[in-house]
This record gives C-alpha cells, sequence and structure tokens, in this order.
C-alpha cells in the first residue's frame, strides 16, 4: 500500500464518523484553495491587459495545462512513493511563488507562462493530493459520497472568489491596480491553506510500496475506458468557464455577470450535491455522468442567448447540477480502477485527462473566438455544447451498458440494471503487493 494514514473510521462506523476534525479541517481548505482559484477566473483580462488576444489567452492557459500534464506523469508516482503530505507541501509552496509571478509580469513573455505553467502545476498537486487523502481516510463504500461532499466546498469557494474578483475590478482602479490586489489576494490565500495542510496532515505517516510503476505502465494495465472521454470534456467545460466566461461577459458589457454566474453555478451546484449524495447507490454513476455531461451541453447551449445580465443564472443552473454530478462519479470511477496503493497514480491520471480537455481545447476555442472577429462567442459556446452531447452519445453507446459496481465492502448491487447482481471484485483496495499483474485494458470486453 503506497499511502498509510490513519482512518478515520471503521465500515462498521459508516454511518457516523467520516464527518469528524479531519474532515472539516479539509473542508475549509479546499474552501480556501477554490476561493483563491476563483480569482484566477479573471486571468484572460490580465492577458487582454497586456495586450494579449483571446487566442493568445487561451495558448497561455494551454500551455500551462501542458505542463501539468507532463508533472502529472511523475506526480502520481511521487506521492506513491514520497507521500501524500510531501507533495502536498510541495505543490502549496509552487502555487504561492507562481502566483507571485503573475504580480510582476507587464508584458507577454516567457514570464508570464513560466507563472501560468507553475500555477496549473500546482493547483493539479494540491487537488489531487487533497482527494487522496480523503479517499484513503474512508472506506470504499463511501468514497463517491465523500468526495462529492468535499467538493460542495468548492462550490463555496467559487461563490467568494467570484464575487471578491467582481468587487476588486469594481473598487480598484482600472489596470494595474486590480490585478495587484487580485494576485496579492491569491498569494494571501495560497499561504492560509498551506497552513491548514500542516494541521491536517500532521498524523500522516507513509509505508513506501515495494516498486512504483510509470505513469504509462499503470495506466495501460489499468484503462479506465470511456470514462476518459468524459474527463476530457470536464476539462472543456472547465475552460469555457473559467477562461472565456469572463471575456464573454466582458464583450456584452457586464461588470457583475461573472459574479452573478458562479454564485449561482456554485449554489445550485451546492444543492444538486448534497440532494444527489446517495446516487451512486440508487441510479449509479454511469447515470450520474450522462446527466452530468447533458447538464454541461445545456450550460453551454443556453450561453449564446444572454441578454441582460441576471440571464446568466439559466446556463448556470445547468452547469451547476451538471459539475455536481460529474466530478465525483468521474473521480470514483476512474481512479476506483487502481489498486489502493496505487491510488496517487490513479487518481492523477483521471484528473490528467481533465487537464488534457483543457489543453486541448482552450487554444482551439479561442481560436474560435477569433476567428469569427472575437465575436465568436456564440460559435464557441455551441462548439462545446456539441461536443458534450457526442461524448454522452458514446459513452451511453460503451460503458453505460454495463453494470457498475461501487464497492460497498461486499458484494455490490448492479446499480443501473436493477435486480442484477455483480459477481466481480474491483482492483479497487486490493492491498496484496504480490497480487497477479493484470492484463493491459482489462476491464474492455467485462463488467468494470
Amino acid at each position: 500500500m503506497a499511502t498509510v494514514e490513519t482512518p478515520v473510521s471503521a465500515p462498521a462506523e459508516r454511518e457516523t464518523s467520516v464527518y469528524n476534525r479531519v474532515f472539516w479541517l479539509a473542508y475549509v481548505a479546499n474552501l480556501t484553495l477554490v476561493t483563491a482559484n476563483a480569482l484566477t477566473f479573471r486571468f484572460a483580462e490580465l492577458v487582454a491587459y497586456l495586450g494579449g488576444t483571446e487566442q493568445v489567452a487561451g495558448t497561455i492557459v494551454g500551455v500551462g495545462v501542458a505542463g501539468a500534464l507532463v508533472a502529472r506523469l511523475f506526480l502520481g508516482r511521487g506521492i506513491d512513493h514520497y507521500g501524500t503530505r510531501n507533495l502536498w507541501f510541495g505543490s502549496c509552496g509552487l502555487f504561492i511563488l507562481s502566483c507571485g509571478l503573475f504580480l510582476v509580469c507587464h508584458q507577454i513573455s516567457l514570464l508570464i507562462f513560466a507563472a501560468r505553467i507553475g500555477f496549473a502545476v500546482s493547483v493539479a498537486g494540491m487537488f489531487t493530493c487533497s482527494i487522496v487523502h480523503i479517499q484513503n481516510m474512508v472506506p470504499a463504500a463511501r468514497r463517491t459520497e465523500v468526495i462529492g461532499n468535499l467538493g460542495s466546498s468548492g462550490f463555496l469557494g467559487m461563490i467568494l472568489g467570484s464575487q471578491a474578483g467582481d468587487w476588486i475590478f469594481a473598487a480598484f482602479p482600472e489596470g494595474r491596480p486590480q490585478f495587484l490586489a487580485l494576485f496579492g489576494g491569491t498569494v494571501i490565500l495560497g499561504i492560509v491553506y498551506l497552513l491548514l495542510v500542516i494541521v491536517v496532515t500532521r498524523n500522516d505517516g507513509h509505508i513506501r510500496p515495494h516498486c512504483t510503476l510509470p505513469a504509462h505502465k499503470l495506466l495501460f494495465r489499468y484503462w479506465p475506458g470511456s470514462i476518459v472521454l468524459v474527463a476530457l470534456m470536464m476539462g472543456v467545460s472547465i475552460t469555457v468557464t473559467t477562461v472565456f466566461l469572463t471575456r464573454f461577459a466582458t464583450h456584452l458589457g457586464f461588470r457583475n455577470a461573472v459574479g452573478t454566474f458562479f454564485t449561482g453555478y456554485a449554489i445550485f451546484a451546492f444543492v444538486f450535491r448534497i440532494a444527489t449524495q446517495k446516487w451512486s447507490d440508487t441510479i449509479g454513476r454511469h447515470r450520474m455522468i450522462l446527466y452530468g455531461l447533458l447538464g454541461h451541453a445545456a450550460c453551454h447551449a443556453l450561453l449564446p442567448f444572454i441578454t441582460a445580465e441576471w440571464h446568466f443564472l439559466f446556463p448556470a443552473v445547468a452547469g451547476g447540477f451538471g459539475h455536481a454530478l460529474l466530478f465525483p462519479a468521474v473521480v470514483s470511477k476512474g481512479a476506483g480502477q487502481f489498486p489502493r496503493r496505487f491510488r496517487g497514480s490513479g487518481t492523477t491520471l483521471v484528473l490528467g485527462f481533465v487537464d488534457l480537455g483543457t489543453a486541448l481545447f482552450a487554444p482551439v476555442l479561442g481560436g474560435i473566438i477569433d476567428y469569427f472577429d472575437h465575436t465568436g462567442f456564440r460559435e464557441m459556446f455551441f462548439t462545446s455544447a456539441a461536443t458534450s452531447l457526442a461524448i454522452a452519445a458514446v459513452y451511453a453507446a460503451t460503458t453505460a451498458r454495463k453494470p457498475d459496481v461501487d464497492l460497498h465492502g461486499d458484494q455490490d448491487s448492479v446499480l443501473h440494471v436493477p435486480g442484477q447482481i455483480a459477481t466481480e471484485t474491483s482492483p479497487d483496495d486490493t492491498d496484496d503487493e504480490d497480487a497477479p499483474v493484470a492484463a493491459p485494458f482489462p476491464h474492455l470486453g467485462r463488467n468494470p
């Protein structure tokens, strides 16, 4: 087993003791991180201020995420080998440094590319370490639920960060002072986050596995299937909402639209996340994923029709619904294909496909906008909506036709086929270092 943390509960205590002090400290830490990250949603505004186009903004974001993808090839193995705590600390330090570099960017140069790469790598590391930590602290039966509930703090952070960004742009003089306040705030929140991580992980231990495998070998050995397409689409959605939405609002002349959208998005996502926390037990993760993809498609398809600031609430409802369902289901199902001793690498690889979606599509979506003389937001939104629908169709025709097994400590019910009983176990929590090696792409052609 790669990372050993003291469990917060045994399976027999699953109903009462999962949500303890460690969980709530992690909850506050995640709230702080997402608040800081939401302040950077106006990064494209910084690029425009420095003289860059929409495609330049997309390229910088894409290069940053490409750097994070390269880092992920080593991040998961590093977590498995050195422990979650050490990698978490390093990611926090890089986040503070990279956000500090944004403060001294005065033109489009290699510095802003380097800062964005450091930012993307650090955010990837912090979110991955947080998810790995909480997964290893709870019984397998409650992993999807707890990932989702921890993630609900992110919706609150999204509200705080987006509203703070709108306030900064309204309260500070236009230009450099706005960006000094914006990214200075991310540095301060990054320091607070680091202090919280120190407290959360102070009792963690780590036992190195006998061997750690390269990312590409793990990916082929425990291939998660078409879930990777869904993860790619999540990256597309992140690009649309966190990179280009602010430019769309500026294009329409709405000063507070970003806060309006993300406040509505986060509120509805929080409500949906709490209301659907047991859906992995009832309707199953396959349906959660399909409904989530449809939610994102509806969100992006509604955005071109906005004519007033309050209209942003309509796509916010659809987007919040999609986000609430997709993230816990995709992470749980994708990372669950990897044994516990490789959980760090498994989680990193699944989230890596989200980053890959951002890296591939950020320049493309920015190029679509520029191709239509900076007014191509409509075409860009429809492209992303169509992509979500296409991936939903592929998933429905492939993986969703197979039983979905979510470990509950013993035999699991097949969630999307009522009455059917699962007969296979997942590699999910296999701790035997000498277990037989699985064949490449083991789940293709059989029930996952």
